[in-house]
């Protein structure tokens, strides 16, 4: 076959995924979260099969307990969690509000300092900010319909996203032996190879940069509970789990902090630089010491690249699709590389003006 050829298959391939997953991608979400619970669950019970457990046995202990883990967790903090992130949400444009009347106290001391055509600049953007905050208060029920958080599609989620993980836990071996028989005969060390890079690379994401995002969420949420900051618990919990989104988590938790804490503290303005501290020692310490310890080089994307990657699938499936965008975009890293790397060994990219040169002065 053709290298032409192949390449139309491989291009004909993904056409008829990304069709399939537009298509299905309002049910897909507990297949998604299974299939990542699966893939993150795998190497324990591997290692309980090392230890004589049976592949169903290891399965199922591993499961109940991380279930366990879950429902427990579940439990103690989902009503605290719960009672904050209703209250900020209804005391939010309060802060907005009083958040407007301390700038407007304190604009003449602004227009002195910055100026008045700067001044005016920072109320227009902080009038623009209170419209976004107040209307995305005003959709968020809708969205959240959107996305399936209702009554029944919670319950739906909940009961099949178990049964999911365990029946592809269980089968893991059979499917990955089932992919290797599928490859091709002459291509299958190179195949390996290419899955190799992409197993990492989801590794990365998966298990890397999901250990990073929860340690983002526990230290915001301990760290401004501790301060004293109101709704402290819930600004951190959201700031740590959008850390996904480079750069979002951070600056969506320092503006929504700084401004409670301006509101809450002031005059006592150590208060704030102790939020600021906060976040801004927590994003040196991440990014010089957890990211490169969990995470290292193994995903290797471009963060413009990630982010385009987030939106574009998020407009395409939803919210499926912001949790199949950072593992697609991974992929996709280490195809692009590949196919980089075929393209400069091949004589397209080489050219033949050198082997020409020898034969001439051989000759």
């Amino acid at each position: 076959m053709t290298l032409r050829n192949q390449v139309l298959i491989w291009v004909a391939f993904l056409v008829v995924l990304v069709l399939l997953l537009w298509l299905f991608r309002g049910i897909l979400l507990p297949f998604v979260v299974g299939a990542a619970l699966a893939y993150l669950l795998n190497p324990l019970v591997n290692q309980l099969q090392k230890w004589r457990f049976g592949r169903g046995w290891a399965t199922a202990v591993v499961l109940l307990s991380v279930i366990t883990i879950f429902v427990g967790l579940f439990f103690m903090l989902v009503p605290l969690i719960g009672q904050q992130v209703i209250g900020l949400i209804q005391r939010l444009p309060g802060y907005v509000t009083d958040l407007q009347a301390l700038i407007t106290r304190w604009s003449p001391e602004i227009n002195e300092w910055l100026g008045p055509e700067r001044a005016a600049q920072l109320q227009t953007s902080i009038s623009g900010m209170a419209t976004q905050v107040l209307s995305f208060i005003a959709t968020l029920p809708a969205e959240l319909v959107n996305i399936g958080l209702t009554g029944a599609g919670v319950i739906g989620f909940t009961l099949l996203t178990p049964v999911v993980a365990f029946y592809l836990l269980l089968d893991w071996e059979g499917m990955v032996r089932g992919l290797q028989g599928l490859l091709p005969r002459d291509s299958r060390g190179e195949i390996n190879g290419i899955l190799s890079d992409i197993d990492k690379s989801m590794a990365g994401v998966i298990r890397g940069q999901g250990g990073v995002l929860l340690i983002d969420a526990a230290y915001y949420a301990t760290a401004l509970s501790l301060l004293g900051l109101n709704f402290g618990l819930a600004v951190g919990l959201m700031a740590g789990l959008l850390s996904f989104i480079p750069f979002v988590g951070f600056a969506f938790g320092f503006a929504l902090s700084v401004g409670i804490a301006i509101v809450q503290f002031w005059p006592n303005y150590w208060m704030v630089v102790a939020v600021c501290a906060i976040f801004l020692g927590w994003q040196f310490i991440e990014g010089n010491i957890l990211y490169p310890k969990l995470v290292g080089s193994s995903i290797n994307i471009n963060p413009v690249w990630l982010m385009f990657a987030l939106l574009a699938f998020g407009a395409l499936f939803g919210f499926v699709g912001l949790l199949l965008a950072v593992p697609l975009a991974a992929i996709v890293a280490v195809l692009i590389r590949y196919g980089v790397k075929k393209y400069k060994a091949s004589a397209l990219y080489q050219g033949t003006n050198g082997d020409a040169d020898g034969d001439a002065s051989a000759a």
